[in-house]
């Protein structure tokens, strides 16, 4: 398989980019480092021949040239504005880079005859402000996003069903829950595992907003490159929730990551951030129907594995 990766030398796509290598596939690597690393793409910079990167931002007019030039079987699009709180603050830039430039990847990935267009859209925020007793959130659940990132996210795959009737072009939407791992940054949905892991490792306090009950799905980075893998050859034309369907309290997440850490301080509390979601979960029985995808990693396991790698980092 040819496969392009947008945003491939980020935390997730660079992950999706060494699986796929490992697997044979010849991977280009579209990212513009606004956010992405090279470093991220050590390892996959060794492949030879399999391996290509392009510097380019998704926005740009020479997009549809570079995945035509890559002759992809399947686009991978990952690259994005993922920090919610800078698409409330800047929700026109947002909207440039997720849905013009997301819009500019699918034309482009029609344009240049691939087969299947899988995007990485966001459970934690197309689904609005779920009831309790709606938790964790189905497929089925209403689409209301409270947030221009959530909006943009809902348009893609709105975009992605209109081309599928149009054109022909097949697609997967896979709606992340909270992906922590190994080569995550502080910034994006579930950036706070990032965080304590820094912390934690530099024997500084970590703080909690709010009481610290509130509650996200922390799902493992290689079981969602899996469920990207998966959605290559499975799947047609729908949305899968890609999540554990747990819900995880950040003072569990914290006593999760101290422990592992060996520390024993407690964390500092602030004030609680304004419209942060009280609960979040997303039910992921859907993607195992369609794509016999599962979430196979304990947090306990993944913490554990995030924190050794930002020590080795260290």
């Amino acid at each position: 398989m040819r496969a392009v990766v947008t945003g491939g030398a980020g935390f997730i796509g660079s992950t999706l980019t060494d699986r796929l290598l490992a697997e044979g596939h010849s991977v280009t690597v579209i990212d513009n480092l606004a956010t992405g690393r090279l470093s991220n793409l050590e390892s996959a910079r060794t492949a030879g021949d399999s391996f290509s990167f392009v510097e380019l931002d998704v926005r740009s007019s020479d997009i549809p040239a570079a995945l035509a030039s890559a002759a992809p079987d399947v686009v991978f699009h990952l690259a994005a504005q993922a920090d919610v709180r800078v698409s409330v603050e800047r929700p026109l830039f947002d909207a440039e880079v997720n849905v013009l430039g997301g819009l500019n990847v699918i034309e482009g990935a029609r344009l240049a005859g691939a087969r299947k267009v899988v995007v990485a859209s966001s459970g934690g925020t197309i689904y609005g402000d779920p009831l309790p007793e709606d938790l964790p959130v189905d497929e089925q659940h209403s689409q209301h996003p409270i947030s221009p990132y959530g909006v943009a996210k809902k348009v893609i795959d709105d975009y992605l069903y209109a081309f599928r009737f149009l054109h022909g072009l097949n697609y997967v939407a896979l709606a992340l829950a909270n992906v922590y791992g190994p080569r995550q940054d502080p910034h994006g949905e579930a950036g706070v595992v990032a965080i304590f892991a820094g912390r934690l490792l530099r024997g500084e306090g970590c703080r909690i907003f709010g009481d610290g009950e509130q509650t996200r799905d922390f799902v493992f980075v290689d079981d969602v490159v899996d469920a990207f893998v998966r959605a290559a050859d499975c799947g047609d034309g729908v949305l899968c929730n890609i999540g554990t369907g747990v819900e995880t309290s950040v003072n569990s997440l914290y006593r999760a990551m101290a422990v592992a850490a060996g520390v024993t301080t407690e964390a500092t509390y602030e004030p609680a951030r304004t419209g942060e979601l009280a609960r979040s979960a997303l039910n992921p029985g859907f993607a195992g129907a369609e794509l016999g995808w599962s979430p196979q990693t304990e947090l306990e396991a993944g913490a554990l594995a995030t924190l050794n790698w930002f020590r080795e980092q260290a």
